[in-house]
């Protein structure tokens, strides 16, 4: 596997503009030195070209993700769940912009403090073990299962930035690491 292979994913622009699907491209990733267990060749995922703001050169240090396998009331998991991209280090430090896409969909329910920032990528796959080697193409016709979730979550404390937690709080978690 030595190429870049995309999938389709969908982009929830910070902007307000509606959301649209875009390339998202992975490369080849090579397995650990240290892991001695089998396991399938590693695909990293690239969202970080569809963020506006975010730090350059970082790479995946930059963004985080967060795994969407079933809404609430579902008593069974996704056959291929979702897995959602954001960003935590812009280029200049400050925190991006909360996405107005997502403060529309949440509406009065919309609390900055667990606002999405930032243009959210997301995709799909199919193992929940690897997410990252199993993608698959993701439409526009997963849109209003997305938008039920993101109705009711926001961007969870513990994947949040720590420019969005409070310096204290972020003072406490850096003093335990």
């Amino acid at each position: 596997m030595n190429q870049f292979i995309s999938y389709e994913a969908i982009v929830l622009p910070s902007d307000g503009r509606l959301p649209s699907i875009v390339q998202l491209t992975t490369s080849p990733m090579s397995k650990h030195p240290r892991s001695y267990t089998p396991s399938p060749p590693g695909c990293m995922p690239h969202p970080e070209v569809h963020m506006d703001y975010i730090a350059t050169n970082l790479g995946c240090r930059a963004w985080k993700y967060q795994l969407v396998e079933a809404l609430y009331g579902m008593n069974r998991r996704f056959a291929n769940p979702y897995i959602i991209f954001y960003p935590t280090i812009s280029r200049d430090g400050m925190p991006f912009p909360i996405n107005k896409t997502i403060k529309g969909i949440q509406g009065r329910a919309f609390k900055e403090e667990y606002a999405w920032r930032g243009n959210i990528i997301v995709a799909k796959y199919r193992d929940i073990d690897n997410p990252f080697t199993s993608m698959i193409d993701a439409a526009m016709s997963d849109f209003p299962i997305l938008k039920n979730y993101l109705l009711t979550h926001g961007c969870s404390r513990q994947n949040r930035p720590s420019w969005a937690i409070g310096h204290r709080q972020a003072d406490q978690i850096s003093a335990r690491s």
